[in-house]
């Protein structure tokens, strides 16, 4: 679930209260739980139990050095988008020949980068990339491990922005041309060797149903591909949803189980029920690729009222935090619950905007939000801010980067050190 409770009318991430880490090193601070990953991990590791498989961290999630050692050293696999993530993956301690490198614009020189550090495989978006990374290898001499993304048309029924599986996304190739690009990289494409199949829909799902429904149209394919191609590997993505509403309520198993069946979120042990009996005669290794649901309810973005703003139609309380910090709001208008770190001792609450010092309209974390009475000189959290959080953060404004600090127990360490306005201009002429 996740480490974030209030003890005693204050708000704690496991063991240590907020409070004190927003006086120690200010604010916008981003704060994760090491619990609440390693949790996550572990319990999705086990919801799979029943077929040869490996978690595949999605490192654009969060990819901080000390998040990624974490998992690193839990035996998780990692599932890359770039040449600079691999090398994140690399620094952190994390094993090459467990990356996946996905993407559809990879250049030469991330190519031949992975290539030399001996990745798993690339997840091929298209039949000219294939051909491209073919020509790659056979310039350096060497056969390049490979899977091709299929695109199966499945409406992941979640936000336009995140969808990726259905037929006018930029991603993978048409489910009916899969079976012949195999054929063309086995007959025509000598420096390429097919090693797997890779698909995925799109992120923040919450109903099985798209996930039944995609395993089902591309479990046929995948064994095909490994009678006629000797494939070894099906990688069927990520996406599984987290919870961004009601989150501290649904950080508590309880609060899981006491709710209807037919309203229950979809968890992770339904997840392993409903999806390993599809796979498990299949006899590949089955790779998934989880980000926010390894990251997401494990951090918050703690940010401090700066002002409170009355006009004729709102009324609007300014934080230190902006839309460069934490800009999923303003992108694809997610949703994050906010919380003071001081219990409310009222149930009075009122309409308020929450925004930041950006000189955008868009700069916003909630509009017309019915919230407890938060004064100047308060500190909230804006909750379920550890996955697309500080890795899509931006310097827009000349903003400094916030700081970041990984709790574990009862021992809070800073894994990001808060940019100065000379880091921010650093290399600049």
């Amino acid at each position: 679930m996740h480490g974030f409770s209030y003890k005693n009318g204050s708000l704690f991430c496991e063991d240590i209260e907020l409070s004190t880490l927003a006086s120690e090193y200010g604010t916008p601070l981003y704060v994760y739980s090491a619990a609440t990953i390693l949790d996550h991990y572990r319990r999705l590791d086990a919801a799979l139990n029943g077929v040869d498989h490996e978690v595949a961290y999605a490192v654009k999630a969060n990819s901080n050095l000390s998040v990624l050692r974490l998992l690193a050293n839990e035996g998780a696999g990692f599932d890359i988008v770039s040449g600079g993530e691999l090398f994140r993956v690399i620094k952190a301690g994390g094993d090459p020949a467990h990356c996946t490198f996905a993407g559809v614009g990879k250049t030469k020189e991330e190519i031949v980068y992975a290539l030399e550090q001996g990745i798993y495989s690339f997840n091929v978006e298209s039949a000219e990339e294939l051909t491209y990374l073919n020509e790659v290898a056979a310039e350096l001499g060497v056969i390049a491990p490979a899977a091709v993304r299929v695109n199966p048309n499945v409406d992941a029924q979640t936000h336009k922005y995140i969808s990726t599986g259905k037929s006018e996304n930029k991603f993978g190739v048409d489910f009916e041309a899969i079976a012949g690009l195999y054929d063309h990289a086995a007959s025509h494409l000598p420096n390429v060797r097919m090693r797997g199949l890779q698909m995925h829909i799109g992120s923040q799902l919450t109903s099985i149903s798209p996930f039944i429904e995609a395993v089902e149209k591309v479990a046929p394919l995948a064994a095909s591909l490994k009678a006629k191609h000797g494939i070894e590997f099906w990688s069927i993505g990520g996406g599984i949803g987290i919870i961004y509403k009601e989150s501290l309520e649904s950080g508590s198993l309880d609060w899981w189980e006491n709710q209807p069946e037919v309203e229950r979120p979809l968890t992770i042990e339904r997840y392993g029920k409903e999806i390993v009996p599809r796979l498990k005669d299949l006899g590949l290794k089955i790779l998934v690729e989880p980000g926010r649901f390894i990251v997401g309810n494990a951090g918050v973005l703690l940010t401090r009222c700066l002002y409170e703003k009355k006009g004729s139609a709102k009324t609007f309380k300014i934080v230190d935090a902006g839309m460069n910090d934490l800009i999923r709001p303003a992108l694809y208008e997610g949703h994050h619950e906010i919380v003071p770190l001081k219990q409310p001792t009222s149930d009075v609450r009122k309409p308020v905007d929450v925004v930041g010092p950006i000189c955008e309209s868009g700069d916003f974390f909630c509009q017309n939000r019915e919230l407890p009475d938060i004064q100047p000189g308060d500190t909230i959290a804006l909750m379920s801010a550890g996955a697309y959080g500080f890795a899509m953060a931006s310097n827009y404004n000349t903003r400094p980067l916030p700081a970041e600090v990984l709790v574990e127990g009862s021992t809070s360490t800073v894994i990001r050190k808060r940019q100065t306005l000379e880091d921010v201009i650093a290399g600049e002429l």
